[in-house]
């Protein structure tokens, strides 16, 4: 039976609640007795909390308690010992938000203060292995790269970027009895529940977690932090729901980033452009207490068919919160070092970009030496190269000017595994009449559209309503569960997609604007493509938010973030985001699960940082390596 629903351009559900207010977030909820509570941050990022003066706060009127005491909770860090600047010290509870606000401005702490590091670059920070990225090596690497006709080796460094969703992280607690239900902005309600139960030290069977719309996660809220556990543990202590909310200063310390990152990346190759070398190292900062780790090595690994290759991956322990996913997480920022470094080997050989990329196209995957499920990037490269105009990019940088500003085109491939879990489904059909038209119709020509079945425009056509209705049944329900298996020991499932940018280069202020960018994506087949559309031109607009605006600052003193706040990070705003499109190639593939789809959330932001900086260097020759991209770098 061949549905027409896939391919509809069909909008999101809650779209229009959300746009006219309608949809009710986590903190918009009102459970009787409500109390407001406001979370005191430490102002040291290592040692301990020596004493902590609570009566100015406990006086002001409205609030009702000041919590100080968490030796109770199974947090992922010390409650003991500060870990991070921003850590919880206290919560005050009171009857509103203003008072709860003031009284935790009156709160006051001294500190026995240790010596504190939170440079992942100093020399003092120690480094270990990853320890889900051991080291990896194919062939003889070095040599091949010492003995190659053209090398590239290049170093990049990559700011900290914080999640600046609208949606504050919030969370609203109540018990009843020993029962809590937690209205939270999740992600993740299975891992809320679970995360919270062991903090507080009760079954993962008496939490219950709501969360009917998020404004914007993109990784932010996969896991419950610490606001989520305090707002339970007040409420029990209080005996009346609490409601916490996170300022957008709170956000930067009270939820994870994406780590900044220092990689290399060599490449070596012979006359006709096909790369034999490949050497990734790369290392990320991460939390004393917990050693956060992203997949950065599996794209240099498997995307080209490099036979010499090798990788490795260190963790730096620095005072500072645990990382966390963010869009892409730990794929685009090695794609940026990967894409631009064949950019570059591109450039000096006098191959095209795209020319190059197809010359070093696999057969199979040769990290696990499987096949790929499906690869359709030769046509992704077509695409987006014609719908692009890719032809009219000058060969030389620095050759196409408008006026006083200089134009650059780039492109760069984008990739992300195709991750798939056990899933369950339940279909209900509801009910009541007579009569059917379909009798011995051939079923693979039966369409289904808003609850009624054809043979065509014009053809016999029933709908469940009567079906039902002649059976004599209320309804009819059907569950059904799939699983990957072990289709992972079997195939190689990546989506794939090429990223074009043209960029304009003010030679005089260093500024760069982004003028127009496309893409083109092998992501399987596309149930929404209006939906599909609209994540890819998300990603985009992520993607230049991490190459041209987004840097977290950090006052080495003291670990405090000196930007956190719209105000001073910045975050891509309408006049930065131009002309933005995408595109689908019509493609199945039926080998990684029965609809025939692959990811298409991550996807969608790799590349595009590595389009832009190639971009423009085409523009104006300069190979930078740096993000975000600053002005300085262009004078």
């Amino acid at each position: 039976m061949a549905g027409d629903v896939a391919g509809q351009p069909f909008s999101r559900g809650d779209a229009r609640l959300k746009v006219t207010g309608a949809a009710t977030y986590a903190a918009e909820h009102r459970p009787e007795g409500l109390l407001y509570g406001v979370i005191v941050n430490a102002a040291a990022a290592r040692g301990k909390v020596s004493a902590i003066a609570t009566d100015a706060a406990r006086a002001h009127p409205g609030v009702l308690h000041v919590l100080t005491d968490f030796s109770s909770l199974n947090l992922a860090h010390s409650v003991t010992e500060l870990t991070f600047y921003g850590q919880p010290i206290a919560v005050v509870l009171a009857t509103t938000a203003e008072a709860a606000a003031h009284g935790a401005s009156l709160v006051e702490a001294a500190y026995d203060r240790r010596p504190t590091l939170t440079d992942f670059d100093d020399p003092r920070a120690m480094s270990v292995t990853a320890p889900s990225n051991p080291d990896y090596s194919r062939g003889d690497p070095d040599g091949a790269l010492g003995s190659a006709h053209a090398k590239v080796d290049l170093e990049f460094t990559i700011s900290r970027e914080n999640h600046n969703p609208i949606e504050l992280p919030s969370t609203i607690a109540r018990w009843e009895g020993d029962k809590l239900t937690l209205w939270d902005k999740s992600q993740w309600v299975q891992g809320a529940a679970r995360s919270v139960a062991g903090a507080l030290g009760i079954s993962e069977q008496d939490v219950r977690v709501h969360c009917e719309y998020v404004g914007g996660g993109f990784g932010s809220a996969i896991r419950a932090y610490d606001h989520v556990v305090l707002a339970a543990f007040a409420a029990r202590h209080a005996r009346r729901p609490v409601k916490v909310v996170l300022s957008r200063r709170q956000s930067y310390y009270g939820t994870g980033y994406r780590p900044a990152s220092r990689q290399r990346l060599a490449l070596g190759a012979g006359t006709t452009g096909r790369i034999e070398s490949l050497i990734y190292e790369v290392r990320t900062e991460t939390s004393r207490y917990e050693q956060y780790e992203e997949g950065l090595t599996d794209l240099p690994k498997f995307f080209y068919g490099v036979p010499h290759t090798r990788t490795r991956y260190r963790l730096t322990a620095i005072d500072t919160q645990s990382p966390a996913s963010m869009r892409g997480p730990g794929v685009v920022s090695s794609a940026f070092a990967l894409e631009t470094a064949v950019d570059q080997l591109a450039h000096d050989l006098g191959i095209d970009p795209i020319e190059l990329r197809l010359r070093n196209e696999p057969t199979r995957d040769e990290v696990t030496r499987l096949p790929f499920s499906t690869r359709r990037l030769r046509e992704c490269y077509d695409l987006g190269a014609r719908r692009f105009g890719w032809s009219r990019r000058a060969a030389a940088p620095g050759d196409r000017r408008d006026g006083d500003l200089l134009i650059g085109m780039g492109m760069a491939t984008a990739s992300y595994h195709n991750n798939r879990r056990q899933v369950g489904s339940r279909a209900r059909v509801a009910v009541a009449d007579p009569a059917s038209p379909l009798y011995r119709a051939d079923p693979a020509k039966i369409t289904v559209r808003d609850g009624r079945l054809s043979t065509g425009a014009n053809g016999a056509a029933d709908s469940y309503r009567e079906i039902l209705g002649r059976a004599g049944l209320p309804g009819l329900e059907a569950t059904a569960t799939w699983g990957p298996g072990d289709t992972d020991q079997r195939i190689s499932s990546y989506g794939y997609g090429a990223v074009f940018a043209e960029v304009s280069v003010d030679p005089l202020l260093g500024l760069v604007r982004i003028r127009r960018m496309f893409a083109a994506y092998d992501v399987g087949r596309v149930i929404s493509p209006k939906l599909a559309h609209s994540q890819a031109i998300g990603g985009m607009v992520g993607g230049i938010g991490m190459a041209l605006l987004e840097g977290t600052a950090t006052d080495h003193r003291d670990g405090r973030i000196v930007n956190a706040g719209l105000a001073d990070y910045l975050v891509p705003v309408n006049a930065d985001v131009p002309e933005l499109d995408a595109a689908f190639i019509d493609t199945e593939d039926p080998l990684a699960d029965p609809i025939g789809v692959k990811g298409l959330g991550e996807i969608t932001i790799v590349g595009v940082p590595a389009a832009i900086g190639n971009a423009v260097f085409n523009a104006t020759g300069k190979r930078l390596t740096d993000l975000p991209i600053r002005l300085e770098a262009l004078l």
